[in-house]
């Protein structure tokens, strides 16, 4: 919650100084947006490469069967929610659209310093090469090979704890500074206020339909199984991190009368893998975005199909702090999508402002899948 309340005071500094401030000091942010948002570019790749192959060799240890039946679940669930999101989206956000001016990229200051940091690879490079790397490391219980890309996720997650996200509130601002410069900074923020709204009202609806599936399936009352998960979703809240919840998590799941052994397996599995919420939330913020932005080309229901079934194989990389998800999707957003820089300034501000209830509908529904696999393992 302290990231939230930094952010905050961020994105009202930046629209504060954008408006009144001097040139000179709001040419200064959006160096530090450029730079910073160069920087984030660069480490991309290397979120995706280290923690999938990570993920992927760490799962060859466990049993085949049980891995697939939870792999398989919780990546259908978080297809399904994605989708669900994208219908919602394209019901409910045109209509907002054109109620409000569209959101332009940048004002006419220019940064005092630009510096390109090239990637070392491309998106779906880092991503064939972390599931090749991986499997492989899984089939040939390569130790060493193993140790290598576990030393570099432990050191990209440093890099992310210690360097994005202390400095996001200043990349922010520098977004925000410039679209208050620009003179469009009200209308963007009126439309995504009624966008975050959405999102939190799909994330509920969609943990209502995870539990009456799960309900019918393990012949259970959904409503009961739903309440006993509420204390690891407001714990979520409050934490922002599925890995930080999992002791909670344990706890609820158990009471669902969920066998220990498959509990003990299938809640650390799931915070993960299965990040539903976080997907409802990329999916609807990244149709919004592109709809209020001219430079971006129109979302259609088919080009955002493949998107999502990516981000589904994308979140096993999402680090296990506030934010990793959508710094895990920002290679699809930019690869699949085209996103320009503004529009990836965005796209974590939105996310940010809600992460803690997009990571509350993650381990709640990680609760769902349990009930699920506790009830076909028998």
């Amino acid at each position: 919650m302290k990231l939230l309340f930094k952010l905050l005071i961020g994105i009202i500094l930046g629209i504060i100084l954008g408006l009144i401030g001097p040139e000179f000091v709001i040419r200064i942010l959006i160096t530090i947006k450029v730079l910073f948002g160069s920087f984030i570019g660069f480490i991309i790749p290397f979120i995706i490469l280290f923690f999938i192959a990570s993920g992927v060799a760490g799962l060859g240890k466990s049993s085949g069967r049980l891995v697939g039946m939870t792999v398989g679940t919780a990546y259908i669930s978080t297809i399904v929610a994605g989708i669900l999101s994208l219908v919602i989206a394209f019901t409910v956000i045109p209509f907002l659209s054109t109620e409000t001016s569209e959101v332009v990229e940048g004002a006419t200051l220019e940064p005092f310093l630009t510096i390109e940091i090239a990637p070392l690879m491309g998106v779906v490079t880092a991503l064939v090469t972390a599931f090749v790397f991986g499997i492989g490391i899984a089939k040939t219980e390569g130790e060493w090979l193993k140790k290598v890309f576990d030393e570099g996720k432990s050191i990209i997650e440093l890099v992310i704890a210690k360097i994005i996200i202390p400095f996001l509130p200043f990349y922010i601002a520098g977004i925000f500074a410039e679209l208050a410069y620009s003179g469009e900074v009200f209308g963007t923020l009126k439309v995504f206020g009624v966008v975050l709204l959405l999102a939190i009202a799909t994330h509920w609806l969609w943990l209502f339909i995870q539990y009456m599936v799960a309900g019918i399936v393990a012949k259970k009352n959904p409503f009961a199984l739903l309440k006993n998960m509420l204390p690891a979703y407001f714990t979520a809240i409050g934490t922002m991190s599925s890995a930080a919840t999992i002791p909670v998590t344990l706890k609820s799941v158990k009471r669902n009368n969920v066998k220990e052994d498959l509990a003990n397996f299938g809640v650390p599995l799931c915070a993960t893998i299965h990040l539903s919420g976080s997907v409802i939330t990329i999916v609807m913020c990244a149709i919004a975005v592109m709809i209020l932005s001219p430079e971006l080309s129109q979302p259609s229901f088919i080009t955002m199909l493949p998107v999502i079934f990516m981000l589904g194989l994308i979140m096993v990389a999402a680090p296990g702090v506030p934010g990793g998800a959508i710094m895990a999707a920002l290679g699809v957003l930019t690869s699949m999508l085209g996103f320009t820089e503004a529009a990836i300034g965005l796209m974590i501000a939105l996310y940010m402002a809600q992460d803690s209830f997009g990571t509350a509908t993650n381990v709640t529904g990680d609760g769902a899948i349990n009930v699920l696999i506790d009830r076909w393992a028998k």
